[in-house]
């Protein structure tokens, strides 16, 4: 007869933990594997990568993967193996993913929370309940948390949208302010909040302004008319901040604008770059984006990707893949450019119901290695050492 040994017995107790937390639930091990084609040095001053995929909707398949740099190991499903206790584990439809202090928040739009987990461990903490959360930016302590409001779903008459102020110690809201209709990201300068506000659900009414909410009042001040149906804001070293818009899918194109400072200070509308743009990046003095365009009209799509200067306002490359893998890419759903080393991190979201992959690419454009995800890989963050 086998002699029992303590690691059989650590075995079966944890076996036992499992399946008395979740009862009826199964609990998914993550699955980890090694990186062929990279190196520990790939990382930089960053110990791991954090891929927030979004599941189906309605599918409750939210998940949470890590790329380890130093061990050069990409992990699946970790949140639910490192929180057997959850019983519907991260929730439906992963919107957002971002690091404050020791802190990562995970914003599930449909299940109308913002989760909160350990940074390092990924062990949860806590949760905020927002009704249909999209996205968190961080500022002086609090997080700021766009909100639809209203239930998914097309509806003329869904009320404007808000934004929501979290104390990121005791995790209570503790004030909101009303904005535009179905605001979605943020961005933060000189003491006042931009909130690209989209309309989705007032379609083919969409909204079109960018909100400006003066932080230390929490009201919105005024509104910038940019155009239909905005979604991503990011800042860049210049002070500039570059909206996209995604039209109406059909006779309007998506295209990338850029606001500046007027005379009196406000920030306006300066430029706009016929370009069509489904999400961005912005390292030094480069906008990495790609678009992705479905066009109702002729059922067809258009994928690009390309590089802006963002000092120039020009386009220096039209194609910054430049061994042809990008004909592997199905659905490109997401894009980061690693701040030391310019890698390129693109997500491919394949045909939405399964497994996707994420696509890593040097600064040449050059593919230097792929994994496996889980569905719908959407949303990236980086872990510093």
């Amino acid at each position: 007869m086998k002699k029992i040994t303590s690691s059989m017995i650590f075995i079966l107790t944890i076996t036992t933990l499992l399946y008395s937390c979740r009862k009826d639930e199964i609990v998914v091990l993550s699955e980890e594997n090694q990186i062929k084609g990279m190196s520990s040095s790939d990382g930089g001053s960053y110990s791991g990568l954090y891929l927030l995929n979004e599941g189906n909707m309605g599918s409750n398949k939210c998940t949470l993967d890590y790329l380890d740099f130093t061990n050069m190991t990409y992990s699946k499903n970790i949140y639910s193996e490192r929180n057997p206790n959850v019983v519907k584990e991260l929730g439906d439809v992963g919107n957002d993913i971002q690091i404050y202090g020791e802190k990562m928040y995970i914003v599930v739009n449909c299940s109308n929370k913002v989760e909160v987990i350990n940074a390092h461990t990924g062990i949860r903490i806590g949760q905020v309940n927002i009704d249909n959360c999209r996205y968190v930016t961080f500022d002086g302590g609090y997080a700021y948390v766009s909100s639809y409001v209203a239930p998914v779903g097309i509806d003329p008459e869904s009320p404007r949208g808000a934004v929501f102020k979290v104390d990121t110690m005791s995790l209570s809201i503790v004030s909101k302010v009303t904005v535009g209709y179905q605001p979605e990201e943020m961005t933060i300068k000189d003491g006042k909040l931009y909130v690209a506000n989209s309309g989705g659900y007032c379609a083919p009414d969409y909204d079109n302004t960018v909100s400006v909410v003066d932080l230390s009042t929490m009201k919105q001040i005024r509104k910038i008319v940019v155009a239909k149906n905005l979604h991503h804001i990011k800042r860049d070293h210049y002070g500039q901040l570059w909206v996209t818009s995604r039209g109406d899918m059909d006779t309007i194109p998506s295209r990338l604008f850029v606001l500046t400072a007027n005379a009196s200070g406000d920030l306006s509308v300066s430029d706009t770059i016929a370009t069509p743009c489904s999400d961005l990046s912005i390292i030094g003095d480069s906008l990495y984006y790609f678009a992705y365009l479905y066009n109702s009209s002729t059922a067809s799509n258009k994928v690009k990707y390309g590089i802006i200067n963002i000092k120039t306002h020009t386009e220096v490359s039209s194609d910054f893949i430049t061994d042809g893998t990008e004909s592997s890419i199905t659905i490109p759903y997401s894009i980061m450019v690693h701040p030391d080393t310019h890698d390129i991190y693109i997500t491919d979201a394949k045909n939405y119901v399964s497994s996707g992959v994420l696509n890593c690419y040097s600064v040449q454009g050059k593919l230097k290695w792929k994994t496996i995800t889980g569905d719908i890989p959407a949303h990236i963050t980086l872990l510093k050492k």
